[in-house]
């Protein structure tokens, strides 16, 4: 098991992952009769997208004897109806000043556009991926 999710009230949930015991709480967004006092289900969703993309990046590049240490992400997600669902995510990777070659530029983007989260995520749900050097 990865993690527990309960219910407590007023549309929120504690997640609480197990191998580190760190929980973290949601709240319906304020478009979907919530609050928006927490990340809801779908920011963290969007959110894991990025993080998925700078980690994989990270893991993947280190072999290379580069890092990517003050990478960040600023994550814009939409929302479509009937089904509500996420229909678009953008991430934008702003990377730290390092010497990247093109051919670095190259294998990142590449390992941004197919870390585990952008495949598992439906085809159907459009990635915008802008990486700034």
């Amino acid at each position: 098991m990865t993690a527990t999710v309960q219910y407590t009230t007023a549309l929120n949930c504690a997640l609480t992952h197990l191998l580190s015991g760190i929980t973290i709480t949601t709240d319906a967004p304020p478009d979907n009769q919530g609050k928006g006092e927490a990340f809801s289900p779908t920011d963290l969703c969007a959110t894991s997208l990025a993080a998925c993309m700078l980690t994989t990046m990270a893991i993947r590049i280190r072999d290379r004897g580069i890092s990517i240490d003050g990478a960040r992400a600023e994550v814009t997600k939409i929302m479509a109806a009937d089904p509500r669902r996420i229909s678009r995510i953008e991430v934008r990777l702003l990377m730290p000043q390092n010497q990247y070659s093109d051919a670095d530029k190259k294998l990142l983007e590449h390992i941004a556009l197919t870390c585990p989260v952008a495949l598992s995520l439906h085809p159907d749900l459009e990635q915008v991926v802008e990486l700034v050097w």
